[in-house]
């Protein structure tokens, strides 16, 4: 590999983008009786909702839901024609891939005469069938997480027979298999948020019989889970979030004084802190449904004080303007062995350079003829984000030292 010694970042930061989403809109009400505590996977352009339960009993039912048409159509409930017996609440969801065809899985859960499953089932939307795949391994239970990164399906925490659990396992779809893996670094937990980010996975808030506002990354290549910066809303249980990388949302839920939030928080991957953002403008709710699609966020349905919701609210947040000012940091050419150079036209520039695990580097910072140069020869060969700060401006971008 032929290697050069400068990388250049040219910015261009309009600041005016900077405020120009961080908005909802109501949007069409999900089908069926209000609910909550219902799972949702995403296919294609659809998003699928699957289960849950109103105020009567628990169900089976799905339903998927188009942004571009923003409406809701009824689907093959959970299991198909003879998936009686198969309503339920508390069960993960997640979406792989399989032969270059997308499908859904709902895992685990409550069903109305078993208090803890291990059952596992995968949609075709091509065929609109359900077919059961391999039994989780590890102890039935309901309210756990879940996770996707690389084709894979991690899957864990959640209530079992035993009591809280923090074991996590790895579901294969293309061999149809489980293996277990480390366990969750935090405390014993259900009703947790899960999702990822670029190959990585994120776990926060919960109960382990105090409610949690603790936020975790799993690292896949080393088997390792590494503490985050703390979720800085209430602790909570019922919870949901969605991620849209480089960013994720965490929002909604419970707390310990019964209090339903409707708060949504922004997590930055690159500079690992928290961001509030706008509130949903419904009630604020618990066991809600979330998902991403079409560059949009998605909370809907859920629980509160008695009531159970049948409400869709679409968030336009502030990813795409994150992603539109990447696209102005320009590194060439990329990897470098000694040093980076920044050209830029901003005031009072703050630098910093993070390892692909969080951790701050030291590393000289040169000022020559109105660029600068990072030493970077002291770094191990990896991954590193240089956050640029300029006031209010911040923005990262990544390099490789080799």
């Amino acid at each position: 590999m032929r290697l050069t010694k400068f990388v250049s970042l040219f910015f261009w930061l309009p600041v005016g983008m900077l405020n120009a989403q961080d908005y909802w809109l109501q949007k069409d009400t999900v089908n069926g009786p209000p609910k909550a505590d219902a799972s949702s996977f995403v296919i294609g352009n659809r998003a699928y909702i699957v289960a849950g339960t109103d105020e009567f009993e628990y169900k089976r039912k799905m339903y998927s839901y188009r942004a571009d048409q923003d409406d809701w159509d009824d689907e093959v409930s959970l299991g198909g024609e003879q998936g009686a017996g198969l309503d339920r609440i508390g069960a993960v969801s997640f979406s792989l891939e399989i032969d270059g065809q997308t499908k859904g899985y709902v895992c685990m859960g409550q069903t109305q005469t078993i208090g803890f499953m291990d059952d596992l089932w995968e949609y075709d939307r091509n065929t609109e069938a359900w077919t059961q795949k391999a039994n989780f391994i590890g102890a039935p239970r309901r309210e756990s997480v879940s996770f996707v990164i690389e084709n894979k399906a991690y899957v864990g925490t959640g209530n079992s027979a035993q009591g809280l659990t923090n074991d996590f396992y790895c579901y294969d779809p293309v061999f149809n298999t489980w293996t277990q893996i480390s366990d969750f670094t935090g405390t014993p937990r259900q009703a947790a948020v899960a999702f990822s980010m670029d190959s990585y996975g994120f776990i926060g808030t919960g109960d382990d019989g105090t409610l949690r506002n603790d936020f975790w990354m799993y690292n896949p290549q080393i088997d390792q889970w590494i503490q985050k910066a703390n979720f800085p809303g209430a602790a909570r249980s019922g919870a949901c979030g969605w991620s849209a990388f480089p960013v994720c949302y965490l929002g909604t839920g419970e707390d310990a004084n019964h209090f339903f939030h409707k708060d949504l928080w922004e997590y930055n991957y690159y500079l690992n802190n928290w961001t509030q953002r706008a509130n949903i403008p419904g009630p604020g709710r618990k066991n809600a449904i979330a998902f991403y699609l079409d560059g949009w966020g998605f909370i809907g349905t859920g629980y509160n004080n008695g009531t159970f919701l049948e409400d869709l609210w679409g968030y336009s947040g502030t990813a795409e303007v994150q992603n539109d000012l990447a696209q102005h940091l320009n590194i060439c050419p990329n990897p470098s062995t000694d040093f980076i150079e920044i050209k830029f036209k901003l005031s009072a520039p703050n630098f910093e350079i993070f390892s692909s695990l969080g951790q701050k580097m030291n590393v000289p910072f040169i000022e020559q003829n109105g660029h600068w140069q990072i030493d970077i020869r002291t770094l191990e060969s990896g991954t590193y984000f240089l956050v640029v700060k300029d006031n209010q401006i911040q923005q990262s971008a990544k390099f490789i030292k080799c």
